[in-house]
């Protein structure tokens, strides 16, 4: 969310960015000026007849002492007029302030200058190759066609147990998913320093609304039965509804929702494995083969809590993390900047990480790598209190944190990135060198027999 000073002092900037976004200003902040003007002055006006009211209150003692009741007596009537009034001003700007947060939390994150503008993403920004796409002396195959042929993709049993948008792992194949996720976490705890957390896959709309999945993409969640999607919508947010996690992101965001963190212990650093589960209601059609596109899917996270001046350094750093897990992999990929309408509702800035897919002669996202600056953390209210120590007698003001987060990686999508870029001729697959200590030593998958 927005700082409301700061879209009350750079209105004009705040609306340039989101067209830039593709957005309409009237449409998600109304006429900001006129709300944030009445909501003032009927603050400004409550304040001024509570100041009246007290000191009526005063004069009221003072003149029945002085035997002076029929002044008394009007003071009295006076007070209890200004009462009902202060009673209809506090309704009016408690009105008021509730539009006003409504609308604010409408409002996506601004982008960075550095971001380029477009529509679409067709305008994203290339910044970086690695690796060279594999040359094949035969025709590649899709990963759907190779893991049905090895036995290791059963997606028609899946859509019998579950409907479209699911997938059973057999045999080699669920035990490639199993190495992928010990293999990630393995990585980031050992060499890159997170703090491994393993949250619950259920969350409250309070902490969707910290990460900015709520109220805007309730369609494109799973809710469970006691969760009230229109209440949502409406900004009613509770503590004791329950949804389904579309990411590891929201759970681990919000173990500090409400907190003040010490300046001492960021940067935080947390990687975290869990399935994912997303409605997709914006997805029909895309994507009906294999599974790039699943209602459950499983992912690693990483999550940064930093100080506003290392965000930046944060970001490129968590960005190397994920990168170093295809460079892992031996996987090509390429890392794009996202532009103004491709960059998600909560991000300043955002690179994805495309993988390089044989099987569809086409790269494809497997990593968003986010900085949200301080949007989240003002939505869930995460602070921490600056070292410095005492201020002529005062403890330092807080400040919100500012957070960052990245898949590294998602696991199907490096699962089907591995069949199709190590795919051999015979129709086994090889399986990278990195992998084989999580696989039991195998260095290939094959046909199992029967």
């Amino acid at each position: 969310m927005l700082d409301l000073g700061f879209v009350r002092g750079n209105l004009e900037l705040v609306e340039e960015k989101l067209r830039a976004r593709g957005a309409d200003p009237a449409v998600l902040l109304g006429d900001f000026r006129a709300l944030d003007k009445n909501r003032r002055e009927a603050i400004t006006q409550a304040e001024r007849l509570k100041a009246r009211r007290n000191e009526l209150s005063q004069q009221v003692g003072a003149l029945k002492k002085a035997g002076k009741n029929d002044e008394a007596a009007a003071a009295m009537e006076e007070t209890r007029a200004l009462k009902e009034k202060l009673e209809e001003l506090d309704k009016t700007a408690a009105a008021l302030d509730e539009e006003l947060r409504l609308a604010l939390a409408r409002v996506p994150n601004l982008t960075r200058d550095e971001v380029p503008v477009g529509t679409s993403e067709a305008d994203n920004k290339v910044v970086k190759t690695w690796g060279e796409e594999r040359k094949f002396d035969f025709e590649p195959k899709p990963h759907w066609e190779i893991g049905e042929a090895l036995g290791i993709l059963d997606l028609e049993r899946a859509a019998k147990l579950s409907g479209a948008r699911f997938a059973v792992y057999m045999g080699a194949g669920a035990r490639l998913e199993r190495a992928l996720i010990g293999f990630m976490l393995d990585l980031h705890t050992r060499k890159h320093g997170y703090m491994e957390v393993l949250p619950p896959f259920m969350v409250n709309s309070r902490s969707l609304f910290g990460t900015g999945q709520l109220p805007k993409f309730a369609e494109d969640l799973f809710r469970c039965s006691d969760a009230d999607a229109d209440a949502a919508t409406r900004g009613e947010f509770k503590d004791s509804d329950h949804w389904l996690i579309p990411t590891a992101e929201v759970p681990v965001t919000n173990l500090y929702r409400d907190e003040i963190l010490d300046e001492a212990q960021l940067p935080i650093a947390l990687t975290a494995y869990t399935p994912c589960f997303r409605a997709e209601a914006g997805a029909a059609g895309k994507d009906t083969r294999g599974i790039i596109r699943q209602h459950q899917f499983q992912k690693v996270e990483l999550v940064k809590f930093t100080r506003a001046e290392e965000s930046d350094a944060e970001h490129e750093k968590l960005t190397r993390d994920a990168e170093e897990i295809l460079e892992a992999l031996e996987l090509p990929y390429r890392r794009v900047l996202l532009c103004t309408g491709d960059t998600g509702f909560s991000s300043a800035k955002t690179y994805d990480l495309e993988v390089w897919l044989p099987g569809q002669q086409l790269y494809r996202e497997i990593s968003s790598c986010s900085n949200f600056e301080a949007f989240q953390a003002r939505r869930a209210n995460i602070r921490y209190r600056p070292s410095e120590g005492l201020k002529g007698g005062a403890r330092a003001k807080t400040e919100f944190v500012h957070t960052l987060n990245g898949s590294g990686l998602a696991v199907g999508r490096t699962w089907l990135a591995i069949l199709e870029n190590y795919q051999q001729a015979d129709g086994s697959v090889v399986i990278p060198a990195a992998l084989r200590p999580y696989m039991g030593g195998a260095d290939r998958i094959v046909k199992e027999c029967g």
